[in-house]
Formats: structure tokens, C-alpha cells, sequence
């Protein structure tokens, strides 16, 4: 092997390890929670009570309503949970973050020009988006989080928060921190978003979801 050529790969190893450091930092995770934040809110609000990402919400309603025999709306809680399952399931045997980043992408996009007047197929695509999305970026830095739910992110932080204090520790309950509040602030935007611009309300999340793959093919090509 040449020296031309042995440089080449490493530059090559060099940008693969920046792409995977991008898919893990900070900014990703923030666009990524903002918009399941947002995604939850918005589906709740503009499908019957609904969750799109929650699937706690969705199981703790569907016992609820099984148990007091209201079937029909027992019913609309299981399409969600089957369609996140069968994302997590392709995003899982994919391994591909930013190919299942795209079919989030390509998922809301569908939902928002064709199948917003059908609730029942427009749940199915957003959780089927959001579960490829969510399986594929669970890594922050060194910690672990979620970008669909709160309640996780909200314990981690609190085992970092109740670690002896050092810098890692503070940096881990700061990070968890910020997340929580990118959820929060997504929700705050999805709520007004479904009430008065439904029919445009799914670009923000596209957008986020768009911001989020740009920056990490701009640092893979940065390092190549």
C-alpha cells in the first residue's frame, strides 16, 4: 500500500468518525427532540387524542378503554403502537441513522400532502417516521437519551445530578437539561401550529429533521 493510499484511508476513517460524532452531538439531539416534542402534541391535537410517539399515552388508554369496554376507541390507540414497533423493527435491522433519518422525512412529507384528511393512515405514517428516527439517535455525547419522550431524559439527568460533582456530571445534567426543555419547546410549538396552521404545520418538523441531516453530511464532508 502506497502512502497516497494510506492516507486516503485514514483521512476516509477520519470523516466516518466526525459523521458519527455529528449524528451524537448536542445540536442533533436538540432538532430531533424539538420535533418529537412537536410531532406529539401536534398529532394529539389534530387526531382525536392520539399520541404519535408516546406510546406509554397510547397503552395507558388503550388498557383504560378496553377495561371500560369503549372498544371503538380502544382501537385507536393500537394502530400507533403496531406502526412505531414496525419502524423501531426496520431501523433496528437497517443500521443506516441518516437513510432512516431521510424516511422520517419522506414519512411526514407523504402524511402532510395526501393523508392528513385520513387520521387513521396519517398516525400510522408519522409513527412509523418517528420510530425510524428515534431507534436510530439515542446517543448525546457519552449519554444515552430519547427524542420521543421526556421522562427517561428527565432520569438520566437526575443520576447525573446525583453523582459525586465533577465536570462530566455537570455536563451530563446540563445536556439531559437542554434536551428536556428542546421536548418542551416543541410541544409549545406544535400545540398553536395544529390549531390555527394544521394544513402546514408538519414543515417545522421536516425542517428540524432537514437541519439535523445537513449537519451531519456537512461535518462528514468537512473531514474528507
Amino acid at each position: 500500500m502506497t502512502l497516497a493510499e494510506a492516507n486516503s484511508l485514514t483521512f476516509g476513517a477520519e470523516g466516518q468518525h466526525k459523521a458519527r460524532d455529528a449524528k451524537q452531538s448536542l445540536l442533533v439531539a436538540c432538532l430531533l427532540t424539538m420535533s418529537g416534542g412537536f410531532l406529539d402534541a401536534y398529532a394529539w391535537l389534530s387526531f382525536g387524542g392520539v399520541f404519535a410517539n408516546s406510546q406509554t399515552g397510547n397503552v395507558v388508554f388503550l388498557g383504560m378503554y378496553v377495561a371500560l369496554g369503549k372498544w371503538g376507541e380502544a382501537f385507536h390507540h393500537v394502530p400507533p403502537i403496531l406502526s412505531f414497533l414496525a419502524g423501531a423493527g426496520v431501523a433496528s435491522r437497517v443500521r443506516a441513522p441518516l437513510l432512516c433519518l431521510w424516511g422520517e422525512i419522506l414519512s411526514l412529507a407523504v402524511v402532510m400532502l395526501w393523508l392528513r384528511s385520513h387520521p387513521e393512515l396519517a398516525i400510522i405514517g408519522i409513527s412509523f417516521g418517528v420510530a425510524l428516527q428515534a431507534t436510530s439517535f439515542r446517543q448525546v455525547d457519552r449519554w444515552k437519551y430519547l427524542s420521543v419522550t421526556v421522562t427517561g431524559n428527565l432520569l438520566r439527568a437526575v443520576d447525573q445530578i446525583a453523582l459525586p460533582a465533577n465536570s462530566e456530571s455537570v455536563r451530563g445534567a446540563r445536556t439531559l437539561l437542554i434536551i428536556c426543555g428542546m421536548f418542551l419547546l416543541g410541544a409549545a410549538t406544535g400545540g398553536p401550529m395544529a390549531t390555527h396552521w394544521p394544513g402546514v404545520a408538519l414543515l417545522v418538523p421536516i425542517g428540524l429533521s432537514m437541519c439535523a441531516l445537513w449537519f451531519c453530511y456537512r461535518s462528514g464532508r468537512r473531514t474528507t
